[in-house]
Order: structure tokens, then C-alpha cells, then sequence
């Protein structure tokens, strides 16, 4: 009996096989850096919503725009107005009928609004604490020194919430910082900078251990880690910043390594359902006596897009991932997420295409090689198939991961502008005030507002009542018409 070629294995074979994963993995690697660096932005992966618009249309997302100008609208609106009158000049007041007379004003006059932008100012001020003493010359009082953010500081609260949240929020490194300073009167110290941020972090630390508390108590926790580089002698090193989401509770945890203590340190024994990639980092937490493990698809998606360029078959796939998303995307439209008729849409309708998704993985499996980039993406997959599909069960879980890579953006843009942390404690006290500043802006506070106050009451406030300077629950002290935030 002769042996067909395609029978025929050897030792040559199995290695032309393995070289050739190699060149298609390498082509792909090559083609993903090219659409990055070269490629137009129609080339680049598109997002979600950009792949549902062009399924429904523009008139889809009408009324948020619509309701989005109004709102930009309302709150412009709400700007201190200065009026300025621009009386008719006296070579004008004369009538070209009558002549010169007594023109009478015609109502309000033409009225017309301009935005103009005021500089920021810092105040010095002087505190004069009275001082009284008794004719007997026995005794002597003086006023009580108001409170400080930082213990022998000369710098307000308002300052320091300034400096946190122009680097926390706005990326800003403190030496840009100085320069804005410098400009505007007041020339400080890049080390003066850093030691009002690192004090604040110590005064807030209270409020995150609280935050991150009640984020390792919620039944639904999403996480996700990046880069972040400490410095050392002559270079510097890689530490790993981690976010922790519950809702809109957003915290970070700094950490030298990336191992999986991290998670365990944060999250503990405690039980629910953790929303992860498929890093194994987090394996101590998603155990049967801990947490359930839910998948990523826009990860499985990702790597579907860049099987494209070799692997134009991948287009199915990304197909029936976007059938799920439009299911999501009409339940947030719909008002109905996280309800029971979001879980009966997704029990049929997302079912549905997650179950056409596998059945193309396994018919496709065998025609591309391990190591090939559509091959990857199908193994990847099938591998975390009850993760992916956990969201199925539970109209609470996202169908994504993509919460807390959001949340690692600000840290990714500050990684470029600051570059690196100069040691560990410094890493944990920017994850510190990452979470409050991060929290803030998610539950639409003003980190500049919150931090103000915050910095002051917290010296002060009853630990067992920590909970209520948490951004999601803190109000001015002094506005009582200011309600308490519920809870996520």
C-alpha cells in the first residue's frame, strides 16, 4: 500500500509545520504593528459602538446627542453671567427723520452671550488669631489655630486638591505643575509638589482602606492591571498598578509584581463573581470556596480582529460577537439592563450567537495552526468558554472587561507624560489618591470640591463614621439642600 502525502509524517514535517505557525504568527505581529503606526484609523480595530452605529444608523444615537447638548446647555447656563452695557455711541443718538432728540430705550436691547475664561488666582492669606491677656498678668488666651491639611504646612486645602487632581485626573506632572505656578505668581519647588501629594495620600489613606473594603465586599468585582515604572539607581524597574471596580466604587492597588498575592491581598475569601481576563494572576481568588470567574469577550474579540490580515474568516466570528453586543447595547438603550427581561433576551438571543460562535471555533479549529494568529484566537475561546459565557446566567455581569481598562487609562496617560514613581510607597500612595479622585469622577463629583473638604474632616471625623466621606455618600457639611449619595 503506497502512503499518501498527507499521511506521511516525519520529523521534517512536523517541523516545516511548526516554522510555518511561526512566519504566520511573526506576519500577523508584523501587520498588527503596521495598522498601529501606519494604518489609517478606519484600519484600526474598531469599537464596539463605532460597529453598532454602522449597523443602525446615525438617528440611533440621536436623542443622547440631543440630550448631551442639553446638558452642556444647562450647565453652561449656570456660569457666573457679568453683564457688560455698550451704550449707543453720541455721534449715533440722532435721528435721521427727526433729528437730534431724546431716543427712548427699546426694551432689553440686543443681547448676546460670550464665554471668556478667567485666570486662576492664589490668595495669601494672613491669620490673625486674637490674643487677650487679663490686667492681673496672670493669664493669657489666644484663638485656636484653624485646622491644616498637612500637620506645619503653609499650604490650604484648596492648593493641595489642586495639585492631586491636576496629576490624578489630568495626568499633569508636578514639574508642569511648577510652571503653571510660576506663572501665576506663586514659584514653588517641584519638591515642595511632591510632599504635599504624598501628604495628602497619607492623610486619605483612612478613606481608601474604607473604599477598598467595600469594594472586596461586593458581590460583583471587575479587575484588570498595567504597567507602571519604579525608579532606581541608574534605570528603573516595573511595578504593576491594579484596579479594583464594584460599580462606581474604583479602586487601585500598587504592587511590585504581578503575581497573583495582589488579588488575594485585596479581595481575601470573599465570594461573588469576579469580572477578569484570562491572566492566571487571579486563580488564589477564583476558587470554588471564592470567586466565580467571569470572562472578557472583548478580549476574545481583539483577537479575532487581528487574525484579519491573514485570516479574513475571522470576519464570522466578529460577527456573531457583535449579535451579543447588540443585544447590550439595546437593553442600555431600552432602560432594561440588569433586569429580568435583559436576562431573557440574553438567554435566547445572545445564547443563541454564543452557541453559533462555538460550533464555527470547533469547525475552523483544525484548519489553522496552534500558533497562528486566527488559530490563537479560536483556542483562546474555546479554552475560556465558561468564562465568556457566564454573563449568560446573570443580567449583573458585563459581557466585558472593558470597565477597568478604562479605569487604567488615566494611569496609562500618566505613565507617558510622568514617566515613573521614585519608589514602592510612592506607587501605593498615587494608587490612594487614583481611587478617590477616579470615584469622584465616575459618581460626577468634583475631586477638587471633595478633596478640599475631605482633607480637613478627616482629621477630625469618628472613624466608626468613615463611611460618610466616601465621594458616593459625602455632601458639603454646609448644604443641607446637598442630599446623601446612596450607594452603587
Amino acid at each position: 500500500m503506497i502512503e499518501s502525502v498527507d499521511d506521511h509524517q516525519c520529523a521534517w514535517r512536523e517541523e516545516a509545520a511548526l516554522l510555518r505557525g511561526s512566519v504566520a504568527e511573526l506576519k500577523s505581529e508584523v501587520a498588527a504593528l503596521k495598522r498601529m503606526v501606519f494604518g489609517k484609523k478606519s484600519e484600526r480595530m474598531p469599537s464596539v459602538a463605532e460597529a453598532l452605529r454602522k449597523d443602525r444608523g446615525k438617528k440611533a444615537n440621536a436623542a443622547k446627542t440631543k440630550e448631551r447638548r442639553r446638558q452642556n446647555a444647562e450647565a453652561r447656563q449656570n456660569l457666573p453671567t457679568e453683564e457688560v452695557h455698550i451704550p449707543v455711541p453720541r455721534s449715533e443718538r440722532s435721528c435721521p427723520s427727526c433729528g437730534p432728540g431724546d431716543l427712548k430705550p427699546l426694551g432689553e436691547g440686543e443681547v448676546s452671550f460670550v464665554y471668556e475664561y478667567v485666570p486662576a488666582t492664589f490668595v495669601r492669606r494672613k491669620i490673625v488669631r486674637e490674643k487677650l491677656a487679663c490686667s492681673c498678668g496672670d493669664f493669657v488666651v489666644t484663638a485656636e489655630a484653624p485646622p491644616k491639611a498637612i500637620d506645619k504646612g503653609q499650604y490650604g486645602p484648596g492648593f493641595i486638591a489642586h495639585v492631586v487632581t491636576s496629576k490624578c485626573a489630568d495626568s499633569l506632572p508636578l514639574y508642569r505643575m511648577a510652571k503653571q505656578y510660576k506663572r501665576a505668581g506663586v514659584p514653588m519647588a517641584r519638591s515642595t509638589l511632591c510632599d504635599l501629594f504624598h501628604g495628602a495620600a497619607d492623610s486619605l489613606r483612612p478613606l481608601y482602606e474604607h473604599l477598598m473594603s467595600l469594594i472586596a465586599q461586593s458581590s460583583l468585582v471587575q479587575a484588570d492591571e498595567t504597567t507602571m515604572r519604579v525608579q532606581q539607581k541608574g534605570k528603573t524597574r516595573k511595578g504593576y498598578l491594579w484596579t479594583f471596580l464594584a460599580g462606581d466604587l474604583i479602586g487601585y492597588r500598587f504592587s511590585p509584581s504581578r503575581s497573583g498575592k495582589t488579588p488575594l491581598e485585596v479581595l481575601g475569601s470573599t465570594a461573588g463573581t469576579l469580572v477578569v481576563d484570562a491572566y492566571t494572576g487571579y486563580n488564589q481568588v477564583t476558587t470554588p470556596e471564592g470567586r466565580t470567574r467571569a470572562g472578557c469577550l472583548a478580549h476574545a474579540r481583539r483577537k479575532f480582529f487581528d487574525a484579519l490580515e491573514t485570516a479574513p474568516e475571522a470576519q464570522a466570528a466578529l460577527d456573531l460577537i457583535l449579535d451579543v453586543y447588540q443585544v447590550e447595547h439595546a437593553a442600555t438603550d431600552g432602560c432594561f439592563a440588569r433586569t429580568d427581561q435583559h436576562l431573557a433576551r440574553r438567554q435566547t438571543e445572545s445564547r443563541a450567537a454564543m452557541e453559533r460562535l462555538r460550533s464555527w471555533c470547533e469547525e475552523h479549529k483544525p484548519h489553522h495552526l496552534p500558533k497562528g494568529p486566527l488559530g490563537r484566537a479560536i483556542r483562546y475561546a474555546l479554552a475560556q468558554w465558561d468564562p465568556l459565557t457566564r454573563f449568560l446566567e446573570d443580567p449583573q455581569i458585563p459581557v466585558d472587561n472593558n470597565a477597568s481598562e478604562r479605569a487604567l487609562r488615566v494611569a496609562a496617560l500618566g505613565r507617558k507624560n510622568y514617566l515613573f514613581v521614585g519608589h514602592d510607597d510612592a506607587g501605593q500612595n498615587a494608587a490612594v489618591l487614583y481611587s478617590l479622585v477616579s470615584t469622584c469622577e465616575a459618581i460626577g463629583v468634583n475631586p477638587l470640591d471633595y478633596l478640599a473638604d475631605v482633607l480637613i474632616r478627616v482629621q477630625t471625623h469618628p472613624n466608626s463614621a468613615i463611611d460618610e466621606l466616601l465621594p458616593h455618600k459625602w455632601h458639603r457639611p454646609d448644604d443641607p439642600a446637598d442630599s446623601k449619595r446612596a450607594p452603587p
